[in-house]
């Protein structure tokens, strides 16, 4: 199955984050498990490795593929709507094969290769999809841990082993979040299994995938850790990066680490084409642990909600505010009857801390809520105006849907300038006057290279409400005698919501 992430940068539109089925990762190590005396085994390592300056590096991930490779598992998807065919459709098979005589030795392998894979139409309208996936198995009574983009929207499920039949398969429970599925196989036998690394893996140690690209099937392939801790724009959990092959069809696949054991789960690639370029981003081991233990016991993830909408806090921010480091996470906005709007959170507030522990920026206080049950009642370390203060907060369960904002524009009456900003605003009309409008901006200014753009609503300088130019221009007085050398100001852009800390001209 083949989905894109959102692009980087609209104006980058080839460049994308593709959904991608993960390789299992073989482990050297898989000689020990032989029985064989200790003597053979270590000549066996010494024939498959060679001695380096840092350790013995592998020759050979035959006998690890061979340990890992039985438990990994293609996912075959059914989705009951119909497919729409688009008008003017024609089969592109032709197009992309080469024309081969049947006495040629490529022949029957460009025969053979999925419809995917050739470009074929898929299937007539009114019948439905197939898409295909990877899996792997994670107990011997047929727990298959794969993507929730793999078989989200599905009508019928079923796993097959490499040169086997399929099973069918039933879903236990999926998260999206960090799109992980957990299936069972509809079956009373007992089947291989893989289990997961408790050890995190180092930059530059060596992995390997097992999956399904292209339909392929039992596809290895082999790499390195390239990164760890990366942010994909999808929420708040880190992926791991690997240069190993994974392309359409890997999707919920393992990576293993030379001890066989299941380091990640991958679930994307960024590509310009659609095509393995060698980045590759997989679901860390501990994060589809413990939501493949939540999916075991009740088919879901329960989180923790605090109910606001929030930003990082960089250096002019934090100058703003006066804090001595960039550190922490600014509230842009207090979600309406909400555990913080209830607790007495406001926008604005900076949260420094949650249960005594430091809050580095937006995604780690989404983590650490994220990992706390609803109910659960914590200690939420803030700075407001000038003071620090701790506000007791009772959690509540992450939502599923999201609130939509809706803006009226504004139209730009009498303007005054704001030559320390580099502004030039007017009061708000319309339905919707609260604030003051944006309608000029010095392009040379910081405002301009913090975002800030004509048509932009100004609702808070310094912490206080603005209803007027006025309201702007004592906020800049309040803050010059701070000796600020920035002042923060609460920006509504069309829906959405920030802050932006904008720095001072002197003057």
């Amino acid at each position: 199955m083949h989905l894109s992430l959102p692009s980087h940068s609209s104006a980058r539109g080839k460049r994308r984050l593709v959904f991608a089925s993960s390789l299992a990762l073989l482990a050297l190590t898989g000689v020990i498990g032989l029985g064989l005396p200790p003597q053979r085994v270590e000549a066996q390592l010494k024939a498959d490795s060679v001695q380096t300056p840092f350790g013995r590096a592998p020759l050979s991930f035959s006998d690890i593929v061979d340990r890992v490779k039985p438990a990994v598992v293609s996912i075959h998807v059914t989705n009951g709507g119909p497919k729409v065919a688009q008008k003017g459709a024609t089969p592109r098979g032709k197009d992309l094969l080469p024309d081969l005589p049947d006495d040629h030795p490529l022949s029957e392998f460009f025969k053979r290769l999925p419809p995917e894979f050739r470009g074929q139409p898929g299937p007539a309208p009114g019948r439905p999809s197939l898409a295909q996936g990877s899996g792997f198995v994670i107990s011997a009574d047929g727990y298959v841990v794969t993507n929730n983009h793999v078989i989200d929207g599905a009508s019928k499920i079923q796993v097959s082993f490499d040169k086997d039949n399929k099973h069918d398969a039933e879903l236990i429970g999926s998260d999206s979040r960090t799109d992980v599925a957990l299936l069972k196989i509809k079956s009373g036998q007992a089947f291989p299994f893989v289990k997961f690394s408790e050890k995190l893996p180092r930059v530059g140690d060596w992995v390997l995938a097992v999956g399904n690209p292209f339909g392929l099937g039992g596809t290895v392939t082999a790499g390195i850790v390239s990164a760890q801790g990366r942010d994909i724009g999808s929420g708040p959990y880190d992926y791991m990066q690997i240069d190993a092959a994974v392309n359409r069809g890997n999707s919920g696949g393992p990576t293993f680490n030379l001890d066989g054991e299941v380091v990640g789960v991958n679930t994307a690639i960024y590509s310009p084409s659609g095509g393995n370029v060698g980045i590759a981003f997989a679901i860390p081991a501990r994060t589809a642990m413990e939501v493949v233990e939540q999916l075991k016991s009740s088919g879901s993830v329960s989180r923790g909600w605090l109910g606001v909408k929030i930003q990082n806090v960089d250096q002019d921010v934090a100058a703003s505010l006066g804090l001595p480091d960039a550190k922490g996470a600014l509230v842009t906005e207090v979600t309406a009857a909400g555990p913080a709007a209830e607790a007495g959170l406001k926008n604005g507030d900076a949260i420094l801390a949650v249960n005594g522990q430091n809050i580095e920026d937006s995604r780690d206080l989404a983590r650490k809520i994220a990992a706390l049950n609803p109910d659960s009642k914590v200690d939420v370390k803030i700075l407001r105006g000038q003071k620090e203060q701790t506000v007791p907060v009772k959690l509540g369960k992450f939502p599923s849907g999201k609130e939509v904002a809706k803006v009226e524009p504004s139209k730009e009456p009498q303007a005054t300038e704001m030559d320390q900003l580099g502004l030039t605003i007017a009061p708000a009309t319309g339905a919707n006057k609260e604030g003051v409008v944006v309608t000029e901006v010095d392009g040379s200014s910081d405002a301009a290279q913090k975002g800030i753009k004509s048509g932009d609503i100004i609702l808070e300088v310094g912490g206080l409400t603005v209803k007027s130019p006025d309201d702007v221009a004592n906020g800049v007085k309040e803050a010059s005698k701070l000796g600020r050398k920035a002042v923060l100001m609460r920006i509504k852009s069309g829906a959405d919501l920030r802050f932006v800390a904008v720095q001072l001209k002197k003057g």
